[in-house]
Protein backbone atom coordinates (compact mmCIF):
# COMPACT_ATOMS: atom_id res chain seq x y z
CA UNK A 1 0.00 0.00 0.00
CA UNK A 2 1.33 3.51 -0.45
CA UNK A 3 1.75 6.27 2.42
CA UNK A 4 -1.59 8.53 0.57
CA UNK A 5 -3.65 5.38 1.01
CA UNK A 6 -2.38 4.16 4.13
CA UNK A 7 -2.96 8.17 5.59
CA UNK A 8 -6.73 7.67 4.14
CA UNK A 9 -7.56 4.77 5.91
CA UNK A 10 -5.86 6.35 9.04
CA UNK A 11 -8.46 9.38 9.10
CA UNK A 12 -11.08 6.79 8.44
CA UNK A 13 -10.46 5.02 11.40
CA UNK A 14 -9.99 8.17 13.61
CA UNK A 15 -13.41 9.22 12.56
CA UNK A 16 -14.63 5.87 13.83
CA UNK A 17 -13.17 6.11 17.36
CA UNK A 18 -12.31 9.98 17.94
CA UNK A 19 -14.80 12.19 19.30
CA UNK A 20 -15.50 15.71 18.50
CA UNK A 21 -14.20 18.40 20.77
CA UNK A 22 -15.63 21.86 21.36
CA UNK A 23 -13.50 23.34 18.96
CA UNK A 24 -14.93 20.88 16.14
CA UNK A 25 -11.86 18.62 16.18
CA UNK A 26 -12.06 14.80 16.06
CA UNK A 27 -9.40 13.50 18.74
CA UNK A 28 -8.73 9.98 19.75
CA UNK A 29 -6.71 8.84 22.57
CA UNK A 30 -3.53 6.52 21.08
CA UNK A 31 -4.36 3.66 23.04
CA UNK A 32 -7.26 3.40 21.63
CA UNK A 33 -5.98 3.78 18.35
CA UNK A 34 -3.47 0.91 19.09
CA UNK A 35 -5.67 -1.42 20.86
CA UNK A 36 -8.19 -1.35 18.24
CA UNK A 37 -8.86 -4.65 16.35
CA UNK A 38 -9.79 -3.35 13.43
CA UNK A 39 -6.77 -1.08 13.52
CA UNK A 40 -4.51 -3.51 14.40
CA UNK A 41 -5.70 -5.43 11.53
CA UNK A 42 -5.11 -2.45 8.62
CA UNK A 43 -1.93 -1.22 9.45
CA UNK A 44 1.20 -3.12 9.97
CA UNK A 45 3.49 0.04 10.94
CA UNK A 46 0.55 2.78 12.90
CA UNK A 47 3.24 4.66 14.06
CA UNK A 48 5.05 5.38 10.78
CA UNK A 49 1.66 6.11 9.57
CA UNK A 50 0.68 8.40 12.02
CA UNK A 51 4.50 10.06 11.60
CA UNK A 52 3.78 10.23 7.84
CA UNK A 53 0.05 12.08 8.60
CA UNK A 54 1.89 14.39 11.29
CA UNK A 55 4.79 15.34 8.95
CA UNK A 56 1.94 16.11 6.04
CA UNK A 57 -0.07 18.11 8.81
CA UNK A 58 -3.30 15.86 9.01
CA UNK A 59 -3.35 15.33 12.51
CA UNK A 60 -0.92 16.41 15.40
CA UNK A 61 0.11 14.88 18.60
CA UNK A 62 2.60 16.03 21.79
CA UNK A 63 6.13 14.17 21.07
CA UNK A 64 7.69 12.62 18.05
CA UNK A 65 7.73 8.70 18.50
CA UNK A 66 4.41 7.03 20.18
CA UNK A 67 4.75 4.32 21.97
CA UNK A 68 2.15 1.57 23.60
CA UNK A 69 1.89 1.98 26.99
CA UNK A 70 4.30 4.81 27.07
CA UNK A 71 1.72 7.25 25.40
CA UNK A 72 -1.96 5.51 25.28
CA UNK A 73 -3.24 8.88 26.87
CA UNK A 74 -1.82 10.73 24.50
CA UNK A 75 -4.06 12.84 22.16
CA UNK A 76 -4.40 12.85 18.14
CA UNK A 77 -6.04 15.19 16.87
CA UNK A 78 -7.55 15.36 13.31
CA UNK A 79 -6.35 19.06 11.52
CA UNK A 80 -7.83 17.92 8.31
CA UNK A 81 -10.92 16.14 7.24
Amino acid sequence: MNVDHEISLLVEQIHRLGTRDNDGKIKVKFGVLFNDDQCANLFEAMVGTLKAAKRRKILTYDGELLLQGVHDNTEIVLLQE
